[in-house]
């Protein structure tokens, strides 16, 4: 299946296709804790259409394009920005998904279409057996445009409630800064969202990281952990100094390093980066289908089994389902089976990996670690 090349947007079409056609009851069933989704990277092309025909506001794929009249003209619009095989790592396409990402962000003004946007994921997560989950958010793409903090931040809220009460999905939420904005205005944000810190568990960076290393926002990274508050950063697969970016993540910010690294893969490459974290016990979020788009298929399977068979406590999440072929973090466990030969054993590792570098009380865990146990000891009866 073009294993020399990047698949092009109708191979990974198909691949999730087969997959999902095939026995996917396990993996399906198995309690799962997601900590890599970005909840504007879940607005579908249906959802971004509802928003602006309530709002009335424009609808547009990027800040200076054409206005759209119709779903059938975003759904188009949108299965544009998807990769093919002769755009790997191309600077055109990584620019078209961020103009396309956060010119998304527009169809959100009021506390009930934050509302729905929070309960369209956790919806979908309930239906997949998410348990829990840690949400970023990129507060600096909404008070840009005049949105105020308790519009976006009361929506998430009553999300959470309504999704913990009904759906039985506990959530908490991750304020990311915006890369290729300034520290200031990151340190400025963290300021403003002290108040909503009760529903806040951790702070993130991301977006282009092209000459943005890590340490270039030391400063406020270590004021959020000196209150308490739990940490993470993006390092891009295949980006500008991949290994710098990660070795600083893992011992430099914040005086020892991070919590958790998102993304990371190109740490495979590097046997000092693997040892340092594991001398750090740092946990990693990974996002199979999303490299899928820019990475050979035949390295990517094994980038995932070096770092899983080190033994880093390495996780399988969705990223932005919304511009990835409709990948969820179901499709992106079944990817990780099919690309590493992955066994139903080897899965509860991914999900116990979850659960133990999460942020959730201790609780939590112990209930969907219990949970993820009962599962395989029904399907995998004592003989």
């Amino acid at each position: 299946m073009g294993i020399e090349e990047a698949l092009s947007a109708e191979l990974r079409e198909k691949l999730r296709d087969d997959l999902l056609a095939a026995d996917h009851k396990f993996i399906l069933e198995l309690p799962k804790v997601e900590l890599h989704v970005h909840i504007e990277g879940t607005i579908t092309a249906e959802l971004r259409w509802k928003l602006t025909q309530r709002n009335g506001t424009p609808l547009r794929i990027a800040k200076n394009g054409p206005e759209l009249q119709s779903l059938e003209e975003l759904q188009a619009a949108m299965d544009l920005l998807r990769p093919d095989s002769s755009r790997v790592n191309n600077d055109e396409e990584r620019f078209q998904f961020f103009e396309a990402y956060y010119e998304g962000f527009e169809c959100l003004k009021t506390k009930e279409d934050y509302f729905d946007l929070a309960m369209h994921y956790l919806g979908h997560a309930a239906t997949v057996n998410v348990r829990y989950c840690e949400i970023f958010f990129d507060p600096q793409g909404h008070t840009s445009r005049g949105i105020p903090w308790n519009i976006m931040m009361e929506g998430f809220r009553e999300a959470q409630k309504k999704a913990e009460k009904e759906l039985k999905v506990k959530s908490a939420w991750i304020m990311c800064f915006l890369r290729d904005m300034s520290p200031e205005s990151a340190m400025e944000h963290y300021k403003a969202a002290l108040p909503y810190r009760n529903i806040i568990v951790g702070i993130g960076l991301d977006s282009n990281e092209t000459d943005r290393p890590p340490a270039l926002f030391d400063e406020v990274f270590s004021l959020a952990r000196n209150d308490g508050f739990k940490l993470t950063m993006h390092c891009d697969v295949d980006s500008k100094n991949a290994h710098e970016h990660i070795r600083q993540a893992a011992s430099v910010v914040a005086g020892k390093g991070l919590d958790r690294i998102d993304h990371g893969l190109n740490a495979a490459e590097d046997r000092r980066l693997i040892e340092l974290i594991l001398k750090r016990d740092v946990g990693m979020t990974l996002c199979p289908w999303s490299y899928l788009r820019h990475t050979t298929y035949a390295e990517l399977g094994p980038k995932i089994r070096v770092l899983y068979d080190a033994g880093i406590k390495i996780s399988i999440n969705s990223d932005d389902p919304a511009y990835m072929e409709d990948c969820w973090i179901l499709q992106n466990m079944l990817l990780a089976k099919h690309l590493c030969g992955f066994d139903d054993k080897d899965l509860v590792v991914l999900a116990r990996n979850a659960v133990n570098i999460s942020w959730a009380s201790s609780a939590v865990k112990e209930n969907i670690l219990k949970e993820i146990d009962l599962v395989y000891d029904r399907f995998h009866p004592a003989q």
